[in-house]
């Protein structure tokens, strides 16, 4: 104000305001702030008990971690656009059970089937190349994993995704289908890649990148075999689907098949529902906003 005026001129000036309104003014909206930030805090006191009940299928997810998922025919490659379509599902799942098989020569469960999500997401994280140890792609260990890990589970409930190029290198995937068949298994397959075939590129020890050679020397292509993935999803009563650059398929697969299965009652308990009361700080909010424009200065 002493930029404006002269020191002895201010109070003629500002003699019909009121300071302490001007300070109740900002007090109001002070305080206002302060109740709205309380308000989106979501304070929460009283509780009532509620009646929870949980019900889903149980999901098994393989996925291929041999070289030839490191192939870059799909960005960033081929394991990593998996992982990515895989937490992409994640975030629709509403009390289904789900667990990670890993599979190349042989198959590992991951993870077991599980409702904590946040654990099956570290799980999924920690997938690579290097999981496990023994070369080749063996699709009926995937399978028998996947048998295994359901154990008596109805048969109504479970579901087994394979994510794979197709290169079954021992062959006797088909008749390991027929096995789950028989136990009301229902396989989803999705083949990632391409027919025409990707070189794969690899790191050696001196850090260099190159590409993926055989015992001969010659460069290893890695193509996606569609036949042996359609046998096993037509044989179980799945479905097949291809992955592309923009749409992977598991998406659709989740919705137009998982998601419509038949049910069963996981869980039911009861649970301390605390009630919401962020109504009460912003009301009170919203009134002092309300006053302070009729409180004048002068």
């Amino acid at each position: 104000m002493e930029a404006f005026a002269d020191k002895d001129l201010l109070g003629e000036l500002t003699g019909s305001l009121d300071t302490k309104k001007q300070r109740l003014r900002a007090i109001l909206i002070l305080v206002s702030v302060f109740l709205i930030i309380l308000s989106l805090m979501r304070p929460r006191w009283g509780f009532e008990w509620k009646e929870v009940k949980r019900s889903g299928i149980d999901i098994l997810v393989a996925i291929d971690t041999s070289k030839s998922m490191l192939a870059e025919d799909v960005k960033p490659n081929r394991l990593e656009r998996s992982k990515l379509a895989v937490k992409d599902m994640i975030k629709k799942l509403r009390g289904d059970r789900i667990g990670l098989i890993a599979f190349s020569g042989s198959a590992f469960l991951q993870c077991p089937l599980t409702v904590d999500y946040s654990g099956f997401m570290l799980s999924l994280d920690d997938l690579d190349v290097d999981t496990i140890p023994k070369g080749g792609t063996s699709l009926s260990g995937a399978i028998r994993i996947a048998l295994d890990s359901y154990g008596r589970v109805g048969k109504k409930y479970r579901a087994l995704v394979i994510i794979t190029d197709g290169e079954d290198h021992e062959g006797d995937a088909a008749d390991w289908a027929e096995k789950a068949k028989e136990q009301g298994l229902k396989i989803f397959t999705i083949g990632i890649g391409t027919k025409e075939g990707e070189l794969i590129p690899v790191t050696d020890q001196a850090g260099n990148r190159t590409f993926l050679k055989d015992r001969s020397g010659n460069v290893v292509k890695t193509r996606l075999d569609e036949a042996v993935l359609q046998k096993i999803a037509l044989v179980t009563g799945g479905s097949y689907v291809r992955a592309g650059s923009t749409e992977f398929g598991l998406d659709l697969i989740y919705e137009e098949r998982l998601s419509k299965m038949e049910k069963r009652e996981v869980e039911n308990k009861m649970v301390k529902r605390y009630k919401e009361r962020y109504g009460v700080p912003l009301l009170l909010a919203i009134l002092l906003l309300c006053l302070e424009p009729f409180i004048r200065e002068r």
